[in-house]
């Protein structure tokens, strides 16, 4: 399981023109599934993502986690995230789970992070949707749940 992961001032989703969720101060966070994730891949990243401190103390360093700054999540499905571009110029998607496997994965995945009280919003899966961001910093990071080491 593969996240990218901005610190954002806002984040939106919009789904045929229409806004369909959005938030403030957080984390806008783009989720890749694999056919080899588990639900021990989900423990480990949420345990990450919730505890990451990457928000600034009053000193202004990097100090705070998003449950400090009582931050949101907006979590957006993103098969893309495993894209191999080895051979030639169309990317190939092969290592990326298929929807019988990754819905069940992303859902679980929310069901568990919304247990840490923290507002979070969603895309849908598998939908055409644009975002729109502020990242703040920029602040951008990935995180892979197969590089725990």
């Amino acid at each position: 399981m593969r996240v990218i992961l901005q610190r954002v001032l806002s984040a939106s989703v919009t789904i045929d023109e229409v806004i369909y969720s959005q938030i403030k101060n957080g984390f806008l966070i783009l989720l890749g599934v694999t056919h080899e994730d588990t639900k021990v891949d989900i423990e480990w990243l949420i345990q990450k993502i919730v505890h990451l401190r990457v928000f600034n103390d009053e000193e202004g360093k990097m100090n705070r986690s998003i449950q400090e700054v009582k931050g949101e999540f907006l979590i957006v499905s993103q098969f893309t995230l495993f894209a191999s571009t080895k051979k030639g110029n169309r990317p190939s998607f092969i290592t990326s789970a298929r929807p019988e496997i990754a819905i069940p994965l992303y859902e679980s995945f929310i069901d568990e992070i919304k247990k840490n009280g923290i507002e979070t919003q969603t895309g849908v899966f598998g939908a055409d949707m644009q975002l729109e961001l502020v990242n703040d910093g920029p602040v951008t990071i990935i995180i892979d749940s197969k590089n725990k080491e």
